[in-house]
């Protein structure tokens, strides 16, 4: 069943998007060649702390999962998709790495993702961040009431393969609240005017999930890490959206 959110509940998850956006900000100041994902991930948690919030990741173990998450962040590099693990990892000059923040504050959860250059990456890189941000940004302009939820994963996959990138499909965003994952699965692809009707005080989770290669993905022996079957760049952009009838709502926008 999808949870619709109250005005009151969607200003107290805006105070959890806005935890999760201060944390992916101050994060995007710290990647630089050399640093560990270790080291970002004990700041995130510190942050996260420090400013009134509960990592939502770390000890979340989904049915499927057969171990805990063990850290406060996602740190993805290259051709890892989602869920990397953090630790010793040494970012290296040319890299890219995807950056997940939950946050819980006051018993609702914010959710975000951004990709960051580690210092100069090649152009082909670049275009993949630049064009994941904006199916982002295609699909929160189609988080309107009246149309079909299908209609953002349209949008999204559009834009993508109009660019020649491709959406991963076993993976997919979601509704958001009390709980991190919530009811409606929020495809990144697919056919438009399909699935439930949009409605004020639904929230979800839109995040595009783009490789620059094939849109097959596998987890590894960790359980945990999801990585592109070709080895081909992945990027991953991510907000929290409200559905109101003034439009949607960006939860985990610092503007």
């Amino acid at each position: 069943m999808i949870v619709l959110k109250s005005p009151q509940e969607i200003k107290a998850m805006r105070k959890a998007g806005q935890v999760v956006a201060r944390v992916l900000a101050k994060l995007g100041e710290m990647i630089r060649p050399g640093i560990t994902t270790g080291a970002l991930d004990r700041a995130a948690e510190d942050l996260l702390r420090e400013w009134g919030a509960v990592p939502a990741f770390k000890g979340y173990r989904p049915e499927h999962a057969r171990t805990p998450f063990p850290a406060s962040i996602c740190t993805s590099v290259d051709n890892q998709v989602v869920h990397g693990i953090p630790g010793p990892r040494v970012l290296q000059e040319g890299q890219i790495v995807s950056i997940d923040v939950g946050a819980i504050v006051d018993g609702f959860c914010g959710d975000a993702a951004r990709t960051f250059p580690v210092g100069e990456i090649s152009p082909e890189a670049a275009r993949l961040l630049v064009v994941t941000e904006e199916a982002l940004e295609k699909g929160i302009e189609r988080a309107r009431v009246g149309n079909r939820l299908s209609d953002i994963s349209h949008a999204i996959q559009q834009w993508v393969e109009a660019h020649g990138f491709s959406v991963v499909r076993e993976l997919v965003g979601h509704g958001i609240g009390r709980q991190m994952h919530e009811p409606p699965p929020v495809p990144n692809a697919g056919p438009p005017g399909r699935g439930p009707r949009l409605k004020p005080g639904m929230v979800l989770a839109i995040e595009p999930m783009v490789n620059a290669g094939a849109y097959g993905v596998k987890t590894k022996a960790d359980g945990w890490t999801v990585v592109t079957e070709d080895g081909s760049l992945s990027a991953h952009f991510e907000h929290t959206v409200a559905i109101t009838a003034d439009g949607p709502q960006i939860l985990t926008s610092l503007s």
